[in-house]
């Protein structure tokens, strides 16, 4: 196919060109009615490109397939056969995932390190998960994604699951043997979906971690804005082989998704994709050696422990994300959230995620030498400045059987019936009817359904203490928890 072209990007620039005034949504109509002050700061360009598929890039009917022809170049720039751009995040397409493959009341394996859009996806649906636990290392405190052995055994205990949903990168870098949890599926003919959201620039360079299509997935959800080059809420989800019908898998999207979808989010994706078949490849070749000059000399850095190759031996996880740069903080007797907070006030650098020990920031194809510079810096800074912080309470890290919560009733059950707010301490052997997700990276410690125990009990309210954001909780304090009424 011929990648150079990017049919909504172009199609954008000939809607603005033409000048045409659309007498529908959106009511700022291309920016002629936005507040001055508004433009000051988002730039008029924003507001001319923000216009809608139909009768706006394409006619009422959609008959220029303005869209269809984007998301097939997608397909096939990522080796799939089918692909569909999503303009709500892998938020959505994930649930659009699971509701393809999975009803109400019928069983899917799920990853237990799984975002909070996954549990919105069960109580949205009705199934009923089966979790296959993480790898726990202890020695590092971190939840690696579950081998194929811990599928087999599963699927052998639950011969009726309808599939599985695995989750790789997390949110840490580190990343799943997909070609043999695939083997293991497929040998009870039932698919896999991958949720691959941290994995969108996998496809353009061999010095990556296999890339979900590659390693025989049925379903792949990508989140193009968290490592590609889209704007927010761009997501694509990936489809090869008949595990799973297009046509289904469509309808399930349009359940979920918006009717009001932004060119601007498809432009962006279009666009990026035209860029990685031409650029990816030297782009990401430059990017990794960025990565890998970053991890040395952060590696020499004292009181700092990057998470490196040697996380990948035997116990742990099957590849890493070298642009992934998760690091360690504890011997500086700091949290994670601490350095996080400390180097964006003091250094200006936002990293990405940050937890009770570890702090991680993202390198890609758009960083330079001087926001290179900027990160190797802020950690220096960091490691002479740790001895003058505030000393948080300790966190009551749970020992990793402790976070395997008994599923008593399903998630969608829980979250909708009866319930009270009781203080957290009598919560211990009650069923919890709320997600409790530290965020980011928003994993749930407890789901809908689930029994609560002492050791999550005093995990969640020592983190809190500490600094802790859960704010999907309905008391983000955690001295209350919602439970299932009695």
């Amino acid at each position: 196919m011929d990648h150079s072209q990017v049919p909504v990007l172009h199609a954008l620039g000939k809607f603005r060109r033409r000048g045409d005034v659309v007498y529908g949504p959106p009511g700022h109509k291309q920016g002629r009615g936005v507040d001055p002050r508004v433009l000051a700061v988002l730039g008029d360009g924003l507001f001319r490109s923000d216009v809608l598929m139909m009768n706006g890039l394409d006619d009422r009917r959609l008959s220029h397939g303005v869209l269809l022809k984007a998301e097939e170049l997608m397909a096939d720039a990522v080796r799939a056969q089918h692909a569909f751009f999503s303009t709500c995040g892998s938020s959505l397409s994930v649930k659009t995932a699971m509701l393809a493959v999975a009803g109400p009341s019928e069983k899917l394996l799920v990853s237990r390190n799984t975002h909070k859009s996954v549990v919105a996806a069960l109580i949205i649906s009705g199934v009923e998960p089966v979790w296959v636990h993480p790898r726990f290392d202890a020695e590092r405190h971190l939840a690696h994604p579950p081998e194929p052995d811990d599928v087999r055994r599963a699927l052998n205990d639950h011969p009726d699951a309808k599939g599985m949903l695995l989750i790789t990168p997390t949110d840490w870098g580190t990343c799943a043997d997909i070609a043999g949890v695939a083997r293991v599926v497929h040998d009870h003919d039932v698919p896999l979906i991958v949720d691959e959201a941290w994995g969108a620039h996998l496809p353009f360079h061999d010095r990556l971690p296999t890339w979900g299509m590659d390693a025989e997935a049925d379903l792949v959800v990508t989140s193009v804005h968290k490592m590609g080059g889209a704007i927010e809420q761009s997501s694509v989800f990936h489809l090869q082989g008949d595990r799973v019908s297009p046509t289904l898998l469509r309808q399930r999207e349009d359940l979920l998704g918006t009717t009001s979808s932004s060119a601007l989010v498809y432009a962006s994706l279009d666009g990026w994709r035209r860029q990685m078949v031409e650029e990816g490849e030297s782009l990401l070749a430059s990017a990794i050696q960025r990565a890998h000059r970053i991890r040395k000399e952060i590696a020499d850095l004292p009181g700092l422990r990057l998470l490196g190759r040697e996380v990948t031996e035997a116990g742990g996880a099957a590849d890493l994300d070298p642009l992934r740069i998760t690091v360690d903080v504890s011997e500086l007797a700091i949290s994670g959230m601490q350095a996080a907070e400390w180097m964006r006030t003091h250094c200006r650098v936002n990293l990405g995620a940050s937890d009770t020990l570890r702090v991680n920031g993202q390198i890609t194809h758009a960083d330079d030498d001087a926001t290179e510079r900027l990160l190797i810096d802020a950690f220096q800074r960091l490691t002479e400045a740790a001895a003058t912080m505030e000393r948080r309470p300790d966190v009551a890290l749970p020992p990793p059987n402790a976070l395997e919560l008994e599923q008593a009733v399903l998630p969608r059950q829980a979250f909708f019936a009866d319930a009270e707010q009781v203080p957290a301490q009598a919560t211990v052997g009650r069923v919890a009817a709320e997600m409790v997700s530290p965020y980011p990276p928003g994993v749930p410690v407890i789901a809908p359904g689930e029994v609560i125990n002492q050791q999550v009990i005093d995990y969640l309210r020592s983190g809190a203490r500490a600094g802790m954001l859960i704010p999907d909780a309905a008391d983000p304090s955690m001295e209350t928890i919602r439970v299932m009424a009695r």
